[in-house]
């Protein structure tokens, strides 16, 4: 039994991803494997049900938890606020609590410059992750203040330190930094911890890029100064769960960057 038995965490982009040794291969499902292992029942969200349908199968199989699964796209020219309300709606009518809110999904058109950029490509980056991060803050502050509970918002790299073909992603991925620390001064008073990640996980996708394109990875993808990638479930995963611990309250509000398993603020 973990100290997130009973409570209820909310995340976004989660469907079941998996490296070719077995382990996660997301930062979205190694995360929800990580609070899983804590005993918390999950809402996992994602556009691709089958992955969604997976994940569930498997972290109710192995840890005995329970999983919404709900299919979310936010997009642009969609109804996004009902799409949101729809997520916490029919969370607090499965169990009845919200106690973490994980905004970890994220679309994006990388490897584009910014001046061949289009407004789609744009809006891609910008609707999937800044304004969901948004939406669900706001749809999720109420219930979060009952439970003084905690948000976990995904920053990158990118946006820190301005890398090419990413302009849309980086700008995405700073407002998201930006809207966390306002959130955290505001809801500092609710007992609301509020949080962001700056992650670098070694993912299915880089493993596949990897063996596809050898050249192009060897040219693109740099190593980390520490020799290896952060691991999806046991660095960050496990961060995430550091982060909603009632203990880390004073952190309110901090950048953690995580780059091969080190995590620092800046």
């Amino acid at each position: 039994m973990g100290f997130l038995t009973g409570k209820t965490a909310i995340i976004t982009g989660a469907g079941r991803a998996v490296l070719s040794d077995g382990r996660c291969g997301s930062i979205g499902y190694g995360i929800a494997t990580a609070y899983a292992k804590e005993g918390a029942n999950l809402v996992i969200t994602g556009r691709n049900v089958k992955k969604l349908e997976d994940a569930k199968e498997e972290l109710e199989r192995l840890y005995g938890i329970k999983v919404l699964i709900l299919q979310a796209d936010i997009a642009a020219g969609a109804d996004n606020e009902a799409t949101v309300n729809m997520v916490v709606e029919k969370t607090i009518e499965a169990f009845g609590r919200i106690d973490v809110l994980i905004n970890n999904a994220q679309a994006s058109a990388s490897g584009v410059a910014l001046s061949d950029h289009t407004t789609e490509q744009f809006d891609l980056s910008m609707y999937s992750g800044l304004y969901a991060t948004f939406y669900y803050m706001k749809a999720c502050y109420p219930h979060l203040k009952k439970t003084e509970g905690s948000v976990i918002n995904f920053a990158s790299g990118a946006g820190l330190f301005g890398n090419y073909g990413q302009c849309a992603y980086a700008a995405a991925k700073e407002g998201i930094r930006g809207l966390t620390r306002v959130a955290a001064t505001e809801w500092g008073r609710d007992n609301i911890n509020v949080n962001v990640v700056c992650p670098l996980a070694w993912t299915a996708q880089l493993e596949q890029f990897q063996n596809a394109y050898p050249e192009a990875f060897e040219k693109n993808v740099k190593m980390p100064p520490v020799g290896h990638f952060g691991d999806s479930e046991l660095e960050i995963g496990r961060v995430c769960v550091q982060l909603a611990h009632p203990d880390f309250k004073f952190m309110t509000g901090e950048t953690l960057t995580l780059e091969g398993g080190l995590g620092q603020r800046p």
